[in-house]
């Protein structure tokens, strides 16, 4: 692993206490979560992207643990192990390392042990103003660590959640082109393939079988499914119950006998995640995309609208402020606001600061139910080079 040279420790140090400072007068306790974490939760939550890149490792008890690619994730189950019920607002903020694979090349921005500073916000009662305070506090702590200029762009997953809910089709073919948002060339692919033969193939899979059955019996696929596993003698190895491989061979199924996506469903979706404009123009523009399906999108467009006023309010100019509807960041449980502070310095693959929100994580951790949470790191060695003016 990388080790910051002792030159720069000192220089880090500083400029961490300065973050907190920052953090910590605006009511957010520090903490300090675990280094060392359950593999699985991480690996269950961070998304494909992420989960590549995670150091992953055994005990000598054979228990897989990781080295925490991030502290959102940490500092999520320190709250819930306060709060089990997750039911209470809590404000944390922390500074100290992650760790990330990082392929040959990949530059000083990149080193595989870095430091966040940052914070999270659980349980808020209102989404928007508590969005709206988590990028203001993390502009406010980059301003007073030395950073004049920076350009701010965000995204709405929410938005992209609504557009999708107005486009007629199958809520199985929902759920996979959500869930290959966060991989733009895979999500492209997935739909011009639902836009044009939506069929997966069934080569692989017995023609008996998928005769028999029906889509909306769920369980007696999986009694199908067993039954045929039984009498071929396969064995189940692995994660993959019976049930889960059932709920795949459904949906290939109903795949192969759905008609196509329609051509301005998919039309509206391919221009919707093309849109990037200034953050002020945005709202309209996904108006006038929806047009005349635009009342079940209204709802969230009106929340996007919302924040951007309240971000105007708390003094962020948002005359440096840009959209991009296909960004959402490179981690997958983000539901809502995302943001990434960039500067021209390091360019648009290095922002000194990003977060969002992330409404179903807790739930994905241990919580009996969503909790609203959202939060904002610094990557501070990012940020301490900027300020130096590129020295390392």
């Amino acid at each position: 692993m990388g080790v910051a040279q002792p030159v720069n420790f000192e220089a880090l140090e500083a400029q961490a206490r300065t973050l907190l400072a920052v953090f910590i007068a605006a009511g957010y306790e520090a903490v300090a979560p675990d280094i060392i974490q359950p593999a699985g939760v991480f690996l269950d939550v961070v998304g494909e992207a992420l989960r590549g890149r995670t150091y992953v490792f055994t005990d000598l008890n054979g228990e897989e643990l990781c080295l925490r690619p991030d502290l959102t994730v940490p500092t999520c189950r320190l709250y819930l192990q306060r709060h089990p019920a997750g039911d209470r607002e809590a404000f944390y903020s922390y500074n100290g390392p992650a760790f990330r694979f990082q392929p040959a090349g990949a530059g000083a921005s990149h080193p595989r042990e870095f430091r966040q500073s940052g914070i999270e916000a659980f349980g808020d009662k209102d989404a928007g103003e508590a969005d709206a305070r988590t990028l203001v506090l993390i502009l406010r702590a980059l301003q007073q660590a030395g950073l004049g200029n920076w350009k701010l762009r965000i995204g709405d997953v929410g938005l992209f959640d609504a557009l999708l809910g107005t486009a007629e089709m199958p809520d199985r073919w929902r759920r996979r082109l959500r869930h290959q948002f966060w991989r733009p060339e895979a999500f492209r692919a997935e739909l011009k393939r639902l836009s044009t033969e939506p069929a997966r193939t069934t080569a692989a899979l017995p023609s008996v079988l998928i005769e028999a059955l029906e889509p909306e019996d769920a369980a007696g696929a999986e009694l199908l499914v067993t039954e045929y596993l039984e009498k071929a003698g396969i064995e189940l190895i692995g994660v993959r119950s019976a049930a889960e491989i059932a709920e795949g061979v459904l949906a290939i199924a109903a795949d192969a006998k759905a008609p196509p996506l329609k051509p301005e469903a998919a039309a509206l979706i391919d221009a919707y995640v093309a849109t990037r404009v200034p953050a002020l123009e945005a709202a309209e523009v996904v108006r006038k995309l929806a047009g005349k399906s635009g009342d079940g999108i209204s709802q969230a467009i009106d929340a996007y609208e919302r924040r951007c006023k309240l971000l105007a309010e708390s003094g962020v100019d948002m005359s440096k402020v840009d959209f991009s509807a296909e960004f959402g960041r490179n981690v997958g449980y983000y539901t809502g606001f995302v943001f990434e502070v960039l500067v021209d310095a390091l360019g648009p693959s290095s922002p000194v600061a990003g977060g969002g929100r992330y409404d179903g994580l807790l739930k994905a951790v241990g919580a009996p139910h969503d909790v609203p949470a959202v939060g904002g790191a610094v990557h501070t060695e990012r940020l301490l080079t900027v300020v130096r003016g590129g020295k390392k």
